[in-house]
């Protein structure tokens, strides 16, 4: 029985010997916006009502892939809309040819004043980020 528990605890340390090791060199990729080009939204909202808001946006290598939205409130009806991408560090080569993309988000009107949404279109020379903007009225 003693033969049998020494042999339990040795193949036990020998599997935690070998047993995988994670390489952590630390996540192989980074966030970053990308340039809105433009959005497709209705004329006019109706309170309480949910609409889906199409962004068209750049993709501008093949190492950047679509994240995910960023929809902050910045005033009582006003809403910044960034498009995150996720950007590989693990690649090598990366096709550098930009090609344009869409993606929606929902959208729920919670207030009878018009809306301004904001796009995020890029950094401007002088560093401040710049934005179109589209109010939408509400009925």
């Amino acid at each position: 029985m003693k033969r049998l528990f020494f042999i339990c605890v040795a193949m036990s340390l020998l599997l935690q010997g070998v047993s995988c090791s994670l390489n952590d060199d630390g996540p192989n990729f980074h966030f970053k916006p990308l340039q809105i080009t433009s959005a497709e939204l209705p004329d006019s909202f109706d309170l309480n009502e949910t609409y889906q808001i199409t962004v068209n946006y750049t993709i501008p290598d093949g190492c950047t892939g679509f994240g995910g939205f960023d929809v902050t409130k910045s005033d009582f009806t006003t809403r910044n809309v960034v498009i995150f991408g996720t950007v590989r560090t693990d690649q090598e080569a990366c096709i550098t040819l930009a090609q344009d993309a869409q993606a929606s988000f929902s959208f729920i009107c919670l207030y009878d004043e018009p809306y301004t949404f904001r796009f995020w279109q890029g950094e401007g020379a002088d560093g401040e980020q710049e934005y179109f903007e589209v109010v939408v009225p509400v009925n």
